[in-house]
């Protein structure tokens, strides 16, 4: 069952030749930003047109 909340959240995408990036943070009522998923996986590389 999925729980709905009204968290803040933002994601952080890379995707590189070598390798895919992802975070994900929560932002606090005081700005910050929380860090609560990171992960990466090694990618084999992207080619002009697919």
């Amino acid at each position: 069952m999925i729980k709905a909340t009204d968290r803040k959240l933002v994601v952080g995408l890379e995707i590189g030749t070598a390798k895919v990036a992802a975070l994900v943070g929560e932002v606090l009522p005081d700005g910050m930003v929380n860090i609560i998923g990171v992960g990466s996986c090694p990618s084999r590389g992207m080619d002009k047109g697919g």
